[in-house]
């Protein structure tokens, strides 16, 4: 079963928000999401003390992740989309269109195939990818420069043959997208 529960930090004007996530695991991990929260995946029986003594231990990581995570946020450009909303029904054609085009383009080249292609306001992700090959992207790619999409196609689709992060995934993106570390960056600078 997992609890949640949520702790603060607080350092000089900055109050940030640990969310803890207990749960049958077996290691202690940190994840910033933000530049107030913080998710800690700690073991579900893990005392309170130990919690607050490990939080305490990697204050600084948390501080230094954060207040990364700030100078992104303030440097991020916003998307060149309109809202959804205001688009055409032509206009949703075409962009479903251009990244149609993109998908196949690369199936072809990676050799994979897919299930679904979606278009859609995707709030918190630019693609995804399901275990039956269906795959989503957000309608915003269609306004960003084509290498930016091209690298999102290509992540998603190197999904159909390994579903995770791993390094035989970025070993796949890397082959047909030899500088995707860039296209990354690049693409953290637009805001969803």
């Amino acid at each position: 079963m997992t609890m949640i529960q949520e702790l603060n930090l607080q350092e000089n004007d900055q109050e940030i928000h640990i969310l803890v996530i207990r749960s049958a695991r077996k290691s202690l991990g940190l994840e910033v999401r933000d530049q107030n929260t913080v998710l800690a995946r700690i073991p579900a029986r893990l005392p309170d003390r130990e919690l607050k003594q490990f939080v305490e231990t990697h204050r600084e990581w948390i501080l230094k992740k954060t207040q990364i995570a700030a100078q992104r946020e303030e440097n991020r450009k916003a998307t060149p989309a309109p809202p959804l909303e205001s688009l055409s029904k032509t206009d949703r054609m075409k962009i479903q269109l251009k990244i149609g085009k993109r998908v196949r383009h690369y199936c072809e080249i990676i050799g994979v195939t897919v299930g679904w292609v979606t278009v859609k306001n995707q709030k918190t992700r630019w693609g995804s990818c399901s275990a039956k090959g269906n795959v989503n992207f957000n309608y915003q790619l269609a306004f960003l420069p084509e290498e930016l999409l091209d690298y999102v196609v290509i992540h998603e689709l190197a999904h159909r043959r390994h579903m995770d992060h791993s390094k035989e995934f970025w070993a796949e993106v890397e082959r047909y997208c030899p500088d995707y570390r860039e296209r990354r960056e690049m693409l953290k600078q637009f805001a969803l």
